[in-house]
């Protein structure tokens, strides 16, 4: 049976569509119709069940996608390996990054490194912190990279960066005349602030307890879905965002924004590595290897973690 056949029923069965297949594997759709058909010629059961426009796993479906996914998982580190008997660094990589390490952190760091090794077959899954992990759990990814509120006991964080949350209002707004807020100014300062499940909000709702202060009882307005909406949200408002450093960092030195401290609130976290307990993927490994080199050596202002 070969490595192609298998491709084209998980990606089949990952998105439970023929058509979204054919077009996350580039080829036809009756081809892939003729390799699902096969395979169930093979062994002789059905794989999907059919209604309408709908497919759905039957239970034998189910049994070849958990095979699928162990064999798929070691196609990728033989290619690795095998290459790696040559000192040449070759083969797929799926990674996936919350929505601030993927705008802020990741976009250097993955250009030198596809620069370096033109040979891996790299991808990035950007998304909340709860949809990476969800993704490990579902081996759609090999590598995970989330804002560090440690949740899921399955899955191991190694925390590789530290960060800080600031408080931000645009420098033409009126709270830009304070250098520093008192909790109970700041309770009453109207916030724009991220969604639900992203890490960003889990580190603000931690720092919040710590004043035994509850999210529901802040001023928020509303909520966006990427550090990017806030920052151009904040530019016409007078609210006030709480985002990660490295996301101002250019907008701070041109004086669009300032940070405005807040009296005994300080809102710290790790960017954490993470992946599925007990499984070590050797590009992965490779991956992490070079992501710290590359911070340690590169970032001048940041806190690197683990050993290299």
């Amino acid at each position: 049976m070969s490595d192609f056949r298998l491709k084209v029923f998980y990606s089949v069965a990952k998105n439970l569509s023929f058509t979204k297949a054919s077009q996350e594997l580039f080829v036809s759709q009756p081809a892939i119709t003729k390799h699902i058909r096969e395979l169930e010629s093979l062994y002789g059961v059905r794989l999907f069940d059919r209604q309408g426009n709908k497919i759905s796993l039957t239970g034998a479906g189910e049994l070849l996608l958990e095979h699928c996914e162990r064999i798929l998982a070691e196609y990728r580190k033989l290619e690795y390996d095998m290459h790696l008997l040559q000192q040449e660094y070759a083969g797929q990589l799926r990674l996936g990054a919350s929505t601030t390490i993927a705008q802020y952190v990741l976009p250097p760091v993955l250009a030198r490194f596809t620069e370096k090794f033109p040979k891996m077959d790299l991808t990035l899954m950007d998304s909340n912190s709860r949809n990476i992990e969800r993704a490990l759990q579902e081996h759609t990814i090999d590598l995970g990279m989330v804002e560090g509120v440690f949740r899921l006991p399955d899955l191991k964080y190694e925390p590789f960066l530290c960060d800080e949350l600031v408080p931000v209002v645009c420098a033409e707004s009126s709270l830009a005349v304070h250098d520093e807020l008192s909790m109970e100014e700041f309770y009453r300062v109207p916030l724009v602030l991220r969604e639900r499940g992203s890490g960003t909000l889990d580190a603000i709702e931690m720092a919040l307890a710590e004043h035994n202060l509850k999210l529901s009882a802040m001023n928020v307005r509303l909520h966006l879905g990427s550090t990017e909406s806030i920052k151009s949200f904040l530019k016409y408002s007078n609210a006030m965002g709480i985002v990660s450093i490295q996301a101002i960092e250019e907008e701070l030195k041109e004086g669009i924004f300032k940070v405005v401290d807040v009296d005994g609130l300080q809102v710290k976290r790790h960017f954490c590595f993470v992946k599925p307990q007990g499984q070590e993927d050797s590009a992965a490994t490779h991956f992490m290897h070079f992501l710290r080199n590359y911070l340690k050596f590169e970032s001048k202002n940041s806190c690197v973690i683990g050993s290299l």
